[in-house]
């Protein structure tokens, strides 16, 4: 399996298994079964597939590699490319397995686990608090992932730290935009959601591509500071 095969792959396990989680099972399990369905798909997938790509999952994740100098501009065009496939491919399947429920299910009123904001919206949050919630949490997952993943972190521990936070992110994030931190998970359900959703996804690369950039410039002057 070469690295764009696994990035592919892993971040259909994390869509399929997170929105999945959502969609399938979130009256039943809740915002913090949901949270952990996020976070222990990570796990899985970085101690799986992380020896071969890296296990980004995330093309904000990409963003603060590159930022960091961890990867080279055609593994970052690349990384997001097979990304996005792979999140786009888990939510057609989320799309058909929800559809073909035997008492129906209408996407156009419960949605498909896309990210949002508004009146209409979980917690109804508007743009602003959405972009900034989206910003600072991103940056935050980067400094983890890009801390706990250098020369001196922990290897051993890395996925878990990762999934972990991944985890916490989503504890308070998902009342807020559902949670995107990660511009490929946003983008696949939002193909099969509608115009709101359509509307509404340029926040959802914009913002965690720019917290992504911002946690690799941080982690990059944390190791170059005197």
């Amino acid at each position: 399996m070469n690295k764009y095969v696994a990035e592919a792959f892993g971040t259909f396990v994390l869509v399929f298994f997170g929105v999945g989680a959502a969609v399938l099972a979130g009256g039943d399990i809740g915002f913090t079964g949901i949270s952990f369905a996020f976070g222990i798909s990570v796990i899985a997938m970085a101690y799986s597939i992380g020896q071969i790509s890296g296990a980004h999952l995330n093309p904000a994740v990409s963003m603060g590699a590159l930022v960091a100098g961890r990867i080279d501009m055609k593994d970052f065009i690349g990384y997001c490319v097979s990304q996005t496939i792979g999140a786009i491919i888990a939510a057609g399947a989320i799309y058909v397995i929800a559809t073909g429920k035997t008492a129906g299910y209408d996407v156009a009123a419960n949605g498909l686990g896309q990210n949002g904001w508004g009146p209409d919206y979980i917690g109804g949050f508007g743009m602003t608090a959405a972009f900034v919630f989206e910003v600072i949490a991103t940056a935050v997952f980067l400094v983890v992932i890009l801390g706990v993943t250098a020369e001196t972190g922990n290897s051993a521990m890395a996925g878990l730290v990762i999934g972990l936070t991944l985890v916490m992110i989503h504890l308070i994030g998902i009342p807020v935009t559902g949670t995107s931190v990660n511009p490929a998970r946003s983008i696949g359900p939002a193909l099969f959601a509608g115009p709101t959703a359509l509307s509404q996804l340029w926040l959802f690369i914009v913002a965690p591509l720019l917290g992504g950039a911002l946690g690799g410039f941080l982690h990059k002057a944390r190791i170059t500071s005197p």
